[in-house]
């Protein structure tokens, strides 16, 4: 049967009506009797096992021959794993971030784990009167920048320790401290960022610049992205319970969600 709701294209509401037994078997997470299925798709049981069959006969539904239970198939997984490697974080993050810069009136930004480290693709600016210098490609410090904490904190990567570790040489070298001192307090900053879920900075990399900064996770927990937030000292509100720091969390967890996170823990 062909439907069409005024205002939108044709559709086939078979197709719609059947693909309410699959919401329910993935909401589900576990192998389904027929009469639960029908019952959680609002539709007769006998209606349902017709669908069921089509189903099973493409490979999107299996049935296990010794508890007749129903779960979904080989071809269901087939097609999540390639939906979840269409998706791209730079590209879904572009509302989210515009958005973001819209509620808390500051530049905003997109970070990756590149060649070199933690690295920005993408900036929304706010039109601040004072000009962050941040642009697409820079490189960030992983132990003195917001951004780059996010990714020591939660990024796994087998560069990262490597680079923590020059930056800290470097550090010790400069300020004429040991370098287990700069360890120490590094280890100390990245504790309490794992426990915030955030990680921030107060002009320690930029002088008179606050940043926040919150790591982004993909459909296997893996962290592929962060956003980061960055204000003047005064305007920039850096408490660890601040409006601007739940946005950012919230942000987040929006763009990981689209990337398919806990959606498999669940």
């Amino acid at each position: 049967m062909i439907t069409k709701v005024a205002g939108e294209r044709q559709g086939i509401q078979s197709i719609e009506v059947g693909f309410r037994l699959l919401d329910v078997l993935a909401k589900n997470n576990r192998p389904m009797m027929l009469r639960d299925i029908a019952k959680g798709a609002g539709m007769a049981a006998a209606k349902a096992h017709r669908y069921l069959v089509s189903f099973m006969r493409i490979g999107i539904v299996e049935q296990d021959a010794g508890t007749g239970r129903y779960d979904l198939g080989a071809y269901a997984l087939e097609l999540g794993l390639s939906g979840l490697g269409r998706l791209d974080p730079v590209r879904l993050a572009g509302p989210i971030l515009d958005n973001l810069c819209e509620d808390i009136h500051e530049t905003v930004a997109l970070a990756v784990w590149g060649t070199h480290g933690a690295t920005i693709v993408r900036i929304v600016d706010a039109g601040s009167p004072i000009t962050i210098t941040l642009r697409p490609g820079t490189v960030l410090s992983l132990t003195r920048s917001a951004t780059g904490r996010a990714f020591a904190a939660f990024c796994r990567s087998p560069f990262l320790k490597k680079m923590i570790d020059k930056e800290l040489r470097e550090q010790a070298d400069s300020s004429k401290t040991a370098i287990t001192t700069c360890r120490r307090q590094l280890e100390t900053t990245l504790t309490e960022i794992r426990e915030r879920g955030l990680s921030r900075a107060s002009g320690s990399l930029t002088p008179g610049i606050n940043g926040f900064s919150a790591p982004v996770y993909d459909h296997s927990g893996r962290m592929v992205a962060a956003i980061t937030s960055l204000g003047t000292i005064g305007e920039f509100d850096v408490e660890w319970e601040s409006d601007t720091a739940k946005r950012m969390l919230a942000a987040a967890a929006e763009l990981s969600h689209r990337l398919g996170y806990g959606s498999i823990q669940e």
